[in-house]
């Protein structure tokens, strides 16, 4: 059951939580599949399970985002594989504490994780999809780049980054056949909450989506030609507002005149 493949899918933090659920869903869509985590154990447990299911090639690759090296080596597979079609950049850290009170070591390797790790693959990407003409970049934001007040800065900033990543590579992109889309998810039910020691079950329960719900929303949005998907914002208009609003601003942000409330 291998006829018929939409090229290989790229799919990093896959070993659970949202990047597992991607996995099984693109496998569904007919994607080969490269999935990439620490755990080896668990994406190939998960490996045979999709293979069983839906007869697509999926390949493990245990290594380490954090690690220069091996975030190296991954880029250049991408780049030098001719059945490449999709990156999923999903692997994503949060600290324990705050910047204030985190060591040094973990704050970079989240910058490492959620803001190098990805930009070099999404580099990589691009690099192979424009000489093929087609394919896609999905990077995994979250709504708090849009809400920095609300939780760790260090963990939205790096989110932040990814959005605006994103919508710069959108704009480059948008007269060829290589999509990118930035997902926001709100709060999530997955591993990254225990594994920062935090509890999601502290979140009214109204705040709270089923990992499939969203990872279903926004491959909808995918479909849809999103460039920004937000599953959980009910309301369209505001997120348009949100964009018209910085977009109407973007011609007064550089002027020779200081502005005059500045002038003393």
């Amino acid at each position: 059951m291998t006829d018929g493949t939409l090229g290989r899918a790229v799919v990093t933090g896959a070993s659970t939580g949202l990047g597992a659920i991607y996995a099984d869903r693109l496998a569904r869509r007919n994607y080969d599949l490269l999935l990439v985590a620490r755990d080896k154990a668990r994406l190939s447990a998960l490996a045979e399970k999709l293979v069983r299911e839906t007869g697509r090639s999926v390949e493990v690759l245990a290594l380490d985002l954090t690690d220069s090296a091996q975030v190296a080596d991954l880029a250049r597979r991408i780049e030098e594989d001719d059945s490449f079609s999709l990156l999923v950049n999903n692997a994503g850290m949060s600290l324990h504490g705050t910047l204030a009170t985190s060591d040094a070591d973990e704050v970079a390797r989240l910058v490492a994780l959620n803001v190098v790790a990805p930009t070099l693959l999404a580099q990589a990407a691009v690099k192979a999809l424009t000489k093929r003409g087609k394919g896609g970049i999905i990077n995994l934001s979250s709504v708090l780049a849009l809400a920095p007040e609300r939780f760790e800065g260090t963990y939205s900033a790096s989110k932040a980054f990814l959005l605006n990543l994103s919508q710069s590579l959108a704009a480059q992109l948008k007269d060829t056949e290589v999509r990118v889309q930035a997902v926001l998810p709100g709060a999530t039910r997955t591993e990254i909450w225990e594994r920062s020691g935090k509890d999601i079950n502290a979140f009214p329960a109204d705040w709270v989506m089923e990992a499939d719900d969203l990872v279903d929303a926004a491959l909808a949005g995918f479909d849809a030609g999103e460039t920004i998907t937000i599953p959980p914002l009910a309301d369209e208009d505001q997120w348009n507002a949100f964009q018209a609003a910085r977009l109407a601003m973007e011609p007064n942000l550089s002027r020779r005149e200081v502005a005059q409330r500045y002038r003393v």
